[in-house]
């Protein structure tokens, strides 16, 4: 494919507005739009398929920005493109309120497909959305009718290769076999403190054939060559493909190019002044020549029509494949389907004791059957977070229908994974490992919140009562540490029905849900299998209230320590001290509930309240008051049976009526 005017002209007007836009603000990264406008123009105008007047139709190709510092490239190509984002939205660059911030922020209505920014998640959640593609091809497709059939492209850089995550998710691609994955990797050798070679020599090429992808190099500014490559790529239906654009930082720029100030600095008015003079460009900002915007928004009516072949094709599948056809149609509106809460069980006191991670377990693969989209694994934990679905095959290179997924010792990937199986559509998605190790997806998970992706993250071993395995794995700071997270609904369930009526919220919330579930049995509580559904939807609720007339106490807890609460209040009767027992499995519902509501659970005429809790306290003293007291953990903690911890750390009954004479006592 060689160049015509035209394409020149337009990959021209792509590299200038980047620069103008950033010039503009003051503020931002030139130097990456520069160097990779060409491979972006043949990538927008030459490949993808996709429907401006459409953002959400779901067999579009996927384009991800991995390298997000490089926003200014992806607004210009979507306000060319047709997308809603005006030229004024553009001179409004990391402005207030503006619709493009500094880095890329999850905007489906505007082609936004992730949020970006953070280097190496993009790269790794593409493998999430090609593992979601893969999958619903796999149940879905029929021969002559490709219902899910584009590809999953993206633009990494340098850092996104030298980030962690790149490495666990592109082993994990390799492993999977995953075609039409196609990523344009940025290579200028420039980082911010200089060269590459100060700290990044490796062989790309080579350690992604080691992958098994498919790999490719060419010259950033040779089309034709470039149209090859992915030719070749694309041919290549087995493994992802990894195509090296050998480019510079700033292409063009008179004195800055491959230059590390023009990473993350505008290039100053003179630079700017001397490349338009070179380019035989005007000096008007923000020009855009009237032929090249027109070449642009050719994608819209091809978009237009691409999406209506395709529902045409859709409308003669639910011919040919009604059954089929309807379930399509239900998980493209994201619908669950009618009557799956009467599959969620409930749990009776005779069944108990029951570790909540148990009950989880049971309810998964109660729901299995009825949500045929719920799909999930771990990381190489199955059998102790109790996440795989019994009955139904592995995802698998050869098996794309199985519903367990396998994302060995990788937490940050298959956080990531998740987040791109979420966005991309049709699914219910959940991934499970130890509490401690939310610390290795944490960037992840903050991502999620920030995009409000659908993900239920599953943490179990959630306390000190984990026991023997020690204080490298009894997660002490890691609750109060996510709870901190904006947008993140976490519930540590009481007993069995608080996790059956988790799992139920967490599948009907559209946002991020954690749950944290006990490895130790604990007794199934009679209040719970009328109340839990209410009381843990309402975040916290009156479980117990005081046996006797007088109420001097509020004992509040959650998980494993609601027990604990309970225990504690009898024995404070026998004493003739009255305590209300109020389970709190969720902060982030109940701050959602009315004040009335609030007060009802927690009425300000009982000053003297408890909260109990296996962890850093932090947080609590907001719903203890100045009268109140947290019973937590302050340290790390030790390597011995939990019934010895519990005895140990204080977290018996007898020690809690001591803290509760304590309190009464001041």
């Amino acid at each position: 494919m060689l160049k015509t005017e035209l394409d020149q002209r337009a990959i021209t007007t792509l590299r200038l507005l980047a620069v103008d836009i950033v010039e503009k603000a003051r503020s931002g990264h030139p130097g990456m739009p520069m160097g990779m406008a060409d491979v972006a123009y043949y990538i927008w105008t030459r490949l993808l398929k996709h429907n401006p007047r459409n953002p959400r139709w779901i067999n579009r190709d996927r384009f991800i920005l991995s390298a997000g510092h490089g926003s200014a490239l992806l607004y210009s190509l979507l306000y060319l493109t047709g997308y809603p984002l005006t030229l004024d939205d553009l001179k409004a660059f990391r402005q207030w309120n503006s619709h493009t911030p500094g880095h890329p922020e999850y905007d489906p209505e505007r082609g936004i497909e992730m949020t970006t920014g953070p280097l190496g998640q993009g790269f790794a959640t593409g493998i999430g959305m090609a593992i979601a593609r893969r999958h619903l091809a796999a149940r879905f497709n029929r021969p002559g009718y490709p219902i899910f059939d584009h590809y999953i492209y993206a633009i990494v850089s340098d850092g996104d290769l030298m980030e962690g995550v790149s490495h666990e998710a592109a082993s994990l691609a390799g492993h999977l076999g995953l075609g039409q994955v196609i990523y344009f990797y940025d290579s200028n050798r420039i980082s911010i403190e200089g060269s590459t070679d100060i700290a990044f020599t490796e062989d790309v090429a080579a350690r992604f054939r080691a992958y098994h992808w498919h790999v490719e190099e060419v010259d950033a500014y040779d089309l034709t060559a470039l149209q090859e490559a992915v030719e070749r790529a694309q041919a290549e239906k087995g493994m992802p493909s990894l195509i090296i654009c050998h480019s510079h930082l700033a292409y063009g720029a008179p004195t800055l190019q491959d230059n590390p100030e023009a990473h993350g600095a505008p290039l100053g008015a003179e630079e700017v002044r001397l490349l338009k003079e070179k380019l035989g460009w005007p000096q008007e900002p923000f020009y855009v020549p009237d032929d090249v915007l027109a070449h642009y928004r050719l994608a819209v009516p091809a978009g237009e029509q691409a999406e209506a072949a395709w529902w045409e094709l859709v409308n003669r599948y639910e011919q040919a494949y009604p059954q089929e056809g309807a379930e399509l149609r239900r998980l493209i509106t994201g619908e669950l389907p009618e009557g799956w809460e009467n599959a969620v069980p409930r749990f009776r006191p005779e069944e108990g004791p029951l570790a909540t991670r148990v009950a989880s377990g049971r309810v998964l693969n109660a729901l299995a059957p009825v949500i045929p989209e719920l799909i999930g694994g771990s990381a190489d934990l199955a059998p102790s977070t109790n996440t795989y679905l019994k009955g139904e095959k592995d995802f698998q290179k050869n098996t794309p229908l199985g519903r367990n997924l396998h994302f060995g010792v990788r937490e940050f990937g298959m956080g990531a994974a998740l987040n791109g199986m979420a966005l991309y559509g049709g699914l219910r998605v959940f991934g499970a490992t130890f509490l401690v190790f939310s610390d290795y997806m944490r960037p992840a998970v903050r991502l999620a919140a920030l995009m409000q992706v659908p993900v239920t993250f599953v943490w179990t071993h959630d306390s000190l009562w984990l026991g023997e395995d020690g204080p490298t794995h009894q997660p002490v700071e890691h609750l109060a540490a996510l709870r901190t997270i904006p947008g993140l609904t976490l519930i540590r369930p009481a007993d069995a029905n608080e996790t059956a009526a988790a799992w139920r919220i967490a599948l009907k919330l559209r946002r991020p849900v954690g749950l944290l579930l006990s490895r130790q049995k604990l007794p199934i509580l009679s209040e719970t299998y009328e109340k839990a559904l209410e009381g843990v939807e309402r975040g916290a609720y009156v479980l117990r209230d005081s046996p006797l007339e007088h109420t001097e106490v509020i004992l509040m807890a959650s998980g494993s320590e609601v027990a604990l609460a309970l225990k504690t209040q009898e024995l404070l009767a026998e004493q003739h001290i009255g305590a209300r027992v109020v389970s709190m499995p969720s902060w982030e519902l109940f701050e959602q509930q009315s004040l009335y509501y609030r007060l009802t659970v927690l009425p300000k005429d009982i000053p003297y309240r408890l909260a109990i809790e296996a962890g850093q306290p932090m947080g609590w003293e907001r719903y203890v008051g100045p009268q109140g007291d947290v019973m937590g953990v302050l340290c790390f903690g030790a390597s011995a049976p939990y019934e010895i911890l519990q005895e140990k750390f204080g977290f018996t009954p007898q020690a809690v009526v001591e803290r509760v004479h304590q309190l009464l006592s001041h």
